[in-house]
């Protein structure tokens, strides 16, 4: 146990990003390899320790997604998730990381520095496959931030950020049942998303991209709470026995 000079115990702070998106038809997070030790060479959440007394923790997770993957903050949704400091969860002593959850749209392979040797999209269920190997203790951070946007897309409108700044219904329905490993009912879900008042607000355009009859575009309103909330599980599945892969 590491004590100052004070006689009290010495604790460093640290942040984590898990950093989601919808990628080739599958849920992704964002890894990066170690360059340094601890854990060197193997993978992890992108992340470090605070660089300055008087850097807050806001700055501190903006300036790690920088540094570590060249993405800006503003980019994509990021919020706290939760606080990790269990003891012996880093070999180098007692550290406490406030970990952030961010969701994205779909962009290129990030472009790895700072302590990263590489930074990868990888499918979260090859992430938390059994034999992957995972720095500190990474593998529950994931589990906790792939729930939480599960969660999340049942009671707000935070689905949309998985979308391109303009997107269909279906696109949106797409991203519910890749994130949930289900498969909707379009009608449902069409009538549920339209319902909500400005959450997808019309750009008067149409797309046949996906084939069939043309499709209205949208943009992500400014309306934040799903009022009624999609319940995973409910209604608007096809069949409870018909899931999707991830």
């Amino acid at each position: 146990m590491a004590l100052d000079l004070t006689g009290r115990l010495k604790v460093a702070i640290a942040v984590d990003l898990a950093i989601l998106t919808v990628r080739e038809d599958r849920l992704q997070i964002l890894l990066v390899e170690r360059a340094n030790p601890p854990f060197r060479g193997q993978w992890a959440l992108p992340g470090g320790f605070i660089d300055a007394d008087d850097e807050g923790i806001d700055a501190a997770a903006s300036r790690e997604l920088a540094e570590e993957t060249g993405l800006a903050a503003d980019l994509l949704h990021l919020e706290q998730l939760r606080t990790y400091g269990a003891p012996g969860r880093d070999p180098r002593g007692r550290v406490v990381s406030v970990c952030y959850l961010a969701l994205m749209p779909d962009l290129p392979i990030p472009t790895a520095g700072g302590d990263a040797r590489a930074a990868h999209w990888v499918p979260v269920d090859a992430a938390l496959d059994e034999g992957q190997r995972l720095a500190f203790d990474h593998r529950a951070i994931i589990d906790d931030a792939v729930e939480h946007a599960r969660r999340k897309l049942e009671y707000t409108t935070l689905g949309a950020a998985f979308c391109a700044a303009e997107f269909t219904v279906s696109d949106l329905r797409r991203v519910y049942e890749i994130v949930w490993g289900q498969r909707l009912d379009p009608r449902n879900f069409h009538r549920k998303v339209t319902s909500v008042e400005s959450f997808l607000l019309p750009t008067g355009e149409r797309t046949a991209r996906d084939g069939g009859r043309p499709a209205a575009v949208f943009r992500r309103g400014p309306a934040m709470v799903m009022h009624p909330p999609i319940l995973r599980g409910q209604s608007q599945n096809c069949s409870e026995s018909e899931t999707l892969g991830q």
